[in-house]
């Protein structure tokens, strides 16, 4: 499919009472184009709506509508570390997906000319790291408390699909001690992730936050029920290649060539996904399987 040219707006805001500030949100969109499909997209930690540009443009480019919310923990709103919101800012990360959804037709109208050409019917999440858990808790992944018990689910039945990349593994024993004391949250039960979804993992992803290794990041798929599928990008880092940004300081893995392939892989997912029947995920399967030096490789179940 050829690349359209993109309309991004910035910032358009969303009321939010309760949460202490408005939330921020930036949309980028085709130019042309009906029935756009719409992906909400969660940044990483301490990341903004100005991040992540090689898949929010891309995605853009190629036919869906991308709404890249703010949340607190942004380093452009410099939230106090003793702000009282600071723990229960990964409960305020899912409302601000959901505040995102709920605005569509606000901020569809806010973008000149895209007024009319979206498709409020084919909604997906995706998203980075602390972004990946936010977008999977609308999936039907819950946070488990200290004795076990999966708490309040809040998954969205407006969401029918997710790309889950570099998400966060199990809790508990798998914790590092200083994830286990700063990130109690991070203690997920993936049961009830029944929205079909693609989940990223980097196979040297080795993370300060686990005593695991990179397996961690492939918790959501081997412990969530079908229907998912796993991407493996070998040699690939927490950064995946360099997917928040071009030359980012963060990005220690930098490869062009593995932001490419996310680009094109989670394209070709997302429209067969939210369009059943389209041949582009199949079709991109096959195309990674017989490249003569892949990338990565593909587990569904």
């Amino acid at each position: 499919m050829p690349e359209t040219p993109v309309v991004s707006v910035r910032p358009l805001t969303l009321l939010a009472p309760g949460r202490g500030q408005d939330l921020q949100v930036r949309v980028s969109a085709p130019a042309t184009g009906h029935d756009l499909p719409v992906i909400v997209f969660s940044h990483g930690y301490s990341w903004s709506m100005d991040g992540y540009a090689p898949l929010a443009d891309h995605w853009a480019a190629h036919g869906f509508v991308v709404l890249q919310p703010t949340h607190l923990d942004s380093r452009t709103l410099a939230l106090a570390a003793d702000d009282p919101r600071t723990p229960l800012i990964w409960r305020i990360r899912v409302e601000d997906l959901r505040r995102a959804i709920d605005g569509l037709d606000l901020l569809e109208a806010a973008v000149p000319g895209l007024a009319g050409r979206v498709d409020h019917g084919r909604v997906a999440v995706a998203g980075h790291s602390w972004g990946a858990q936010s977008a999977s808790m609308l999936l039907g992944a819950r946070v488990l408390d200290a004795d076990g018990v999966p708490g309040e689910d809040l998954s969205d039945p407006r969401v029918g699909a997710g790309v889950l990349l570099a998400l966060t593994g199990r809790g508990g024993a798998d914790l590092s001690p200083f994830a286990a004391e700063h990130f109690p949250f991070m203690n997920p039960s993936f049961d009830g992730m029944t929205t079909p979804a693609l989940l990223v993992a980097g196979d040297k992803d080795q993370s300060a936050l686990t005593v695991r290794g990179p397996d961690w990041f492939t918790d959501g798929y081997t412990l969530s029920p079908g229907d998912k599928s796993l991407l493996t990008l070998y040699g690939a880092e927490h950064s995946l290649g360099g997917i928040a940004g071009h030359r980012v300081a963060e990005t220690t893995d930098e490869s062009p060539e593995h932001v490419a392939l996310l680009q094109r892989l989670t394209t070709a997912y997302l429209r067969t996904a939210l369009h059943p029947g389209d041949p582009a995920w199949p079709a991109a399967r096959t195309a990674l399987d017989s490249a003569p030096h892949p990338l990565g490789r593909i587990q569904s179940k």
